[in-house]
C-alpha cells in the first residue's frame, strides 16, 4: 500500500532554515509528482511546490516561497526533500506531501492528488 510519511519539522528561529523529507513508499517517482502543501491555523491548505515524475522532474514553488526554498529528490530512498531558508513567522504550518500521477500541473487545486502524508510542524518564532 501507498506510504508518505514527512519528517523533518520543528521550531526554528526568523532567518534560520530547515529541511523536509517524504518518505515514498508502494509509489514510484517514475510516474507520480510530489507536491509540499501547508496549512496554518485557521487558513486554507496552500501549495507551496511540487516536482513531477522523473519523465520530467519539472518544479514549481508559489511566489511566497520563491528563491527561499528548493524541492528535490532522491530516487534512491524515493524521498522528497523541501530545503528551506530564511524562514519567517508566515511560514508557520503544519506542513504536508501529496502525490499525484505524472505532472505538477494543477498541484495547487488539490484535484488531482491521490496520496497524502500525515504532517510535519513547522514553527517559526523568536
Amino acid at each position: 500500500q501507498v506510504k508518505l510519511v514527512e519528517s523533518g519539522g520543528g521550531l526554528v528561529q526568523p532567518g534560520g532554515s530547515l529541511r523536509l523529507s517524504c518518505a515514498a513508499s508502494g509509489l514510484s517517482l517514475d510516474y507520480y509528482a510530489i507536491g509540499w502543501f501547508r496549512q496554518a491555523p485557521g487558513r486554507e491548505r496552500e501549495g507551496v511546490s511540487c516536482i513531477a515524475s522523473n519523465s520530467d522532474n519539472s518544479t514549481d514553488y508559489t511566489d511566497s516561497v520563491k528563491g527561499r526554498f528548493t524541492i528535490s529528490k532522491d530516487n534512491g530512498k524515493n524521498t522528497v526533500y523541501l530545503q528551506m531558508h530564511s524562514l519567517k513567522p508566515e511560514d508557520t504550518a503544519v506542513y504536508y506531501c501529496a502525490a499525484q500521477p505524472w505532472i505538477c500541473s494543477g498541484y495547487s487545486t488539490l484535484q488531482r492528488l491521490q496520496y497524502w502524508g500525515q504532517g510535519t510542524q513547522v514553527t517559526v518564532s523568536s
